[in-house]
């Protein structure tokens, strides 16, 4: 009977264990995660959750009794310590678990402030799993000042929550803009003066020199000379990939762990998916930090664990939720010369990203008809004559018979 041994209890690896029992596989299935409780929703965290609208019953992926109900044997609170490719085990909780197959979905880890900054301080967080969520909670009080460093979307994410609570919210990114990194100069224009309008401080292109405090976080001094006082920090810096165990292992790394188009990494019987994977696309390589991709390259796997032989081909889709903005992001953005607007009502707008003529990415905010017809128009090699896209005359609909 073959076994599958699954390294990391998040979105990926619960979609792969679900898609193998769906798909009729039935060899033994071994999910084993760091975390105390079965897998769940990382988005809601720092929003719903945080916020008390939601119970952690209803961030759970899938019923805890689903687990056991499909012959899934789901190790919680359980640390892997090693893998031995050669003898294919693994050694975890400080027992031997042999495989036939082994999928690593370790996912990411947030980058923290390093200590010598002030990085170990009380009262400075970061927002990636339930216990992070649980442990900044208690300092999410009306009136107190919440230092945001970090303009990528979690910082913005966090801020928005902070501010929707009455806190005072003061956000530094050390770039010249929030969201340099990943969006246009348009649409950071149009989150910063939306986080304006709700009484967020921005501060561009001015850095974190070091925190201030005995034991916990009392203030902050910037690279600019200014001081403030804070009563706690949410580090928003971006993740890395978890690709310690790989590493260890002997496993390929190439911007996380290296696979092939359909998932095996270059160690026989050893496949990756998710945040952690690197993948073929386009000619190139790349790593996707989304709960689609997580999904959809774990169900590849999945079933070229059974022998489909399918290649993976991402079709990259985003989102993020601040105030009563949807930001709805279709592709990437990579290597674009030009961006058109497409105005709505009120808050409603879509940029769209081209690289010459070919269209390559639509950022939607409260936009949802031009994200999913942008979202059809780049999975299906389609690209409309910008002029199309910036006339508000324009039937959008039509343009996906072009």
């Amino acid at each position: 009977m073959t076994h599958v041994v699954v390294i990391g209890a998040g979105q990926a690896g619960s979609a792969l264990v679900a898609k193998l029992r769906n798909s009729g596989f039935d060899g033994k299935v071994t999910l084993i995660g760091e975390e105390p409780v079965p897998p769940y929703q990382r988005p809601p965290l720092s929003k719903k959750y945080l916020l008390g609208e939601m119970e952690l019953e209803r961030l759970y992926l899938r019923p805890e009794s689903f687990y056991s109900e499909n012959g899934i044997d789901l190790h919680l609170n359980e640390t892997v310590q090693s893998i031995d490719t050669a003898d294919k085990a693994v050694i975890a909780g400080g027992h031997r678990i042999d495989y036939d197959e082994l999928v690593l979905t370790t996912g990411s880890v947030p980058r923290r402030l390093p200590p010598a900054i002030g990085g170990l301080l009380e009262g400075v967080h970061v927002v990636r799993d339930l216990r992070d969520v649980d442990t900044m909670a208690p300092d999410f009080v009306e009136g107190r000042h919440a230092l945001i460093v970090g303009g990528g979307y979690i910082g913005l994410e966090a801020a928005a929550v902070a501010a929707s609570r009455g806190l005072k919210v003061t956000l530094v990114e050390m770039a010249d803009r929030i969201l340099q990194r990943v969006a246009a100069p348009e649409t950071s224009a149009y989150f910063r003066e939306m986080h304006a309008r709700h009484g967020v401080e921005i501060i561009e292109g001015v850095g974190l020199e070091t925190l201030v405090g005995d034991t916990r976080v009392t203030g902050a001094r910037l690279s600019d000379g200014r001081e403030i006082d804070v009563d706690f920090v949410i580090v928003g810096v971006g993740i890395t990939p978890a690709t310690t165990l790989a590493e260890e292992a002997g496993i390929e790394i190439e911007n996380g762990i290296k696979t092939d188009a359909q998932g095996r990494t270059s160690t026989p019987h050893v496949w990756a998916a998710g945040d952690c994977a690197s993948f073929p696309y386009k000619g190139g390589r790349i790593r996707l930090e989304s709960v689609p991709n997580a999904i959809d390259q774990a169900e590849c796997v999945a079933e070229n664990i059974m022998g489909a032989g399918k290649d993976y081909t991402a079709k990259p889709w985003f989102w993020s939720d601040q105030y009563d903005i949807k930001l709805q992001i279709a592709g990437l953005n990579t290597g674009y010369d030009s961006v058109v607007t497409r105005a709505g009502e009120g808050d409603s707008v879509s940029f769209w990203y081209y690289a010459g003529d070919t269209l390559l990415a639509v950022d939607a905010m409260n936009a949802p008809r031009d994200y999913m017809i942008g979202k059809r128009l780049i999975e299906g090699g389609k690209s409309p004559a910008p002029s199309l896209i910036a006339d508000p005359e324009t039937d959008m609909k039509a343009l996906m018979k072009l």
